[in-house]
C-alpha cells in the first residue's frame, strides 16, 4: 500500500473563519503522518475536525477523482495534469490550506508548479508539499528546493517546517528495498 494521498492535490478553505494556527496546522501534519496508510481520504476527515469546511481535490487520473467523489469529502473536483495546464485563475489567493503530497517528484508535477500552489494560498495560508529523496529524484528534490528558497527570497513565503523522514514510503523501484525516505515542506504565505 502507498503512502501517498490518492488526490495528487487538495485545497481547503477553513469554515468559519480564514485563519489558521500554525499549532493546528502542525497537529494536522502529525495525525496526517500517523494514519496515511489507513485511508487516503482520512487526511480531510481530520481537517474537518478542525473546522474546515471547503475541499477541492485535482488529480490525473479519472479513477481516482471518482474513488474521491465516493468518498463524499470533496465539493469541488478537477481532472487535471499539473504542469499541462495552470491552475485555475478565479483560485488565487483563495485557500487556507493546500496539500499536495506524493506528486512533486521526476515525472510527475514539475518543479514550477509550486509558484501556482502559493498564488492560490490566501495570505497567512500554509503549503504543505512532500518529495522523495530516494537515487531516481535527486536533482528533482534538488531543483525543488532551489526553486523553494528563491521563492523565500522573494518574500512570497516563510519556511516554517522541513522535515526529513527516514521511512517516506515502500520502494517501487527495482533498484531500492524496503522504505525510502522523503522530505515534508511546511511553508507560511506572506503576500498576495
Amino acid at each position: 500500500m502507498f503512502r501517498y494521498l490518492s488526490i495528487f492535490l487538495f485545497f481547503c478553505v477553513k469554515s468559519h473563519c480564514s485563519f489558521l494556527t500554525l499549532n493546528r496546522m502542525w497537529l494536522f501534519w502529525t495525525t496526517v503522518h500517523q494514519v496515511w496508510q489507513q485511508t487516503p481520504f482520512h487526511p480531510i476527515s481530520v481537517m474537518k475536525k478542525h473546522g474546515f469546511g471547503h475541499f477541492v481535490g485535482i488529480d490525473g487520473s479519472e479513477a481516482m477523482l471518482e474513488m474521491a467523489r465516493e468518498s463524499g469529502l470533496y465539493q469541488d473536483m478537477k481532472h487535471s495534469l499539473l504542469g499541462e495546464e495552470p491552475l485555475p485563475v478565479h483560485w488565487a489567493a483563495s485557500f487556507d490550506v493546500i496539500v499536495i503530497v506524493g506528486a512533486l517528484s521526476v515525472g510527475q508535477v514539475p518543479v514550477c508548479m509550486v509558484r501556482q500552489l502559493c498564488k492560490s494560498a490566501k495570505p497567512g495560508g500554509y503549503i504543505c508539499m512532500t518529495t522523495r529523496s530516494n537515487q531516481d529524484n535527486v536533482e528533482y528534490k534538488a531543483a525543488l528546493e532551489s526553486e523553494l528558497r528563491q521563492m523565500e527570497e522573494e518574500g512570497l513565503w516563510t519556511r516554517v517546517e522541513v522535515t526529513e523522514v527516514k521511512d517516506w514510503e515502500r520502494a517501487v523501484s527495482e533498484q531500492e528495498d524496503g522504505y525510502i525516505s522523503g522530505a515534508v515542506y511546511l511553508y507560511k504565505k506572506l503576500r498576495a
